[in-house]
């Protein structure tokens, strides 16, 4: 008997050290990221986390149940499309700076939704993992396929492709960079505002100040945009310059001009969307036609196009964000044929808070 009463006195500590053991890595594993969120196939325009299914980053164990995090809209919402990223990609670096510099200059809770594919995603997970042990902060972070979410907004891409892409099996052919256009179909519901940012970007500022552009917004604005610094519209549109030779569209916005917009940093009025007859209107296929034909606008550059168009035919739906919160540094236009003029559109006076390597362009390391 005190045998048996030894074997069984051992194997309750060791039932109780397993438990402790168990009970610090759940509680551990939520404290950091809610990692791999992969959005299922449904029906509904309005896809929300409890539509999606979880996983822990510290283990990868699917959750068989589907919970919508507490108090999500007290956090910011911020979105990144990261796809077709191999591991040895010059990608996977510039995304590493972005992702420290807004976690490291951040002073607000911030949710993270990544727009990937399988192969990134893990890419993804890892630099993301990596920046919050070095910056010791910590962000909520979902994944969404990009597959499933390009087929759930096949009505808006099937739209657009036809006039804002280049050449088939080329960079912005594919259906990841019409997305943005659909983001409030995408986003959970209880999202109210966001925004969307390109990977190849770098804070300078806290992104909580340019949270505080939504209050600037007017009335019936639904995106916020900074303004194109090169002179690629003037470019686009010169079939419509040369038959309105004192039109403002194509000319610099320093110079009283509409450059158009560039999308490498949008923002959305998320709840205004999701109730826009207007903007249900614009992006159907009869209203976009007429626009691009009214125009004379054949694009290349996706949703960025779009919002350069819309801003020409309805103004007020876009709110004009300053340009240090999009400081583009592609050259590329200077250099092919645009040199006499290319310092007209690439001035910004304003202090940089966001740089934006565009056109491969490396990012100062300031």
């Amino acid at each position: 008997m005190p045998l048996l009463r030894k074997v069984l006195l051992r194997l309750m500590i060791l039932a109780l050290l397993l438990l402790a053991l168990y009970c610090y890595q759940i509680s551990d594993g939520r404290r950091g990221i809610i990692s791999s969120l992969q959005m299922r196939n449904t029906s509904s325009p309005n896809l929300t986390s409890a539509s999606a299914t979880a996983a822990y980053s510290t283990n990868y164990l699917p959750s068989t149940a589907n919970t919508l995090l507490p108090n999500q809209t007290n956090y910011y919402n911020i979105w990144c499309i990261f796809s077709k990223v191999a591991s040895n990609s010059p990608m996977r670096r510039k995304f590493q700076i972005f992702v420290d510099s807004l976690l490291s200059l951040a002073s607000v809770d911030i949710i993270f939704h990544v727009i990937s594919d399988n192969d990134s995603h893990d890419i993804a997970e890892i630099i993301i993992k990596n920046v919050m042990i070095n910056t010791g902060k910590f962000m909520k972070v979902f994944y969404y396929d990009v597959h499933k979410l390009a087929v759930q907004l096949e009505d808006i891409v099937s739209v657009m492709s036809p006039h804002f892409s280049s050449k088939p099996g080329t960079y912005y052919s594919d259906a990841l960079f019409f997305i943005s256009l659909g983001l409030h179909r995408i986003a959970p519901s209880h999202q109210r505002f966001a925004m969307m940012f390109d990977a190849d970007t770098k804070f300078r500022r806290d992104v909580k100040d340019l949270f505080e552009e939504f209050n600037n917004f007017g009335k019936e604005a639904l995106f916020g945009l900074a303004p194109e610094l090169t002179p690629v519209y003037r470019h686009v549109l010169y079939l419509y310059r040369n038959k309105h030779p004192k039109t403002i569209f194509g000319e610099p916005w320093h110079k009283g001009g509409y450059p158009g917009y560039n999308s490498g940093m949008v923002l959305f009025n998320l709840e205004r969307l999701r109730k826009s007859h207007i903007y249900n209107k614009i992006i159907n296929k009869d209203s976009v036609d007429a626009m691009t034909k009214k125009y004379h606008f054949k694009g290349h550059l996706g949703d960025q196009d779009f919002y350069t168009l819309l801003g020409m035919e309805r103004p007020e739906l876009i709110h004009m964000v300053d340009c240090g919160w999009n400081r583009q540094l592609c050259t590329w236009w200077r250099d092919r044929g645009y040199a006499d003029v290319f310092a007209n559109y690439s001035e910004c006076n304003s202090e940089t808070k966001l740089w934006h390597g565009n056109c491969n362009t490396p990012i100062p390391d300031d």
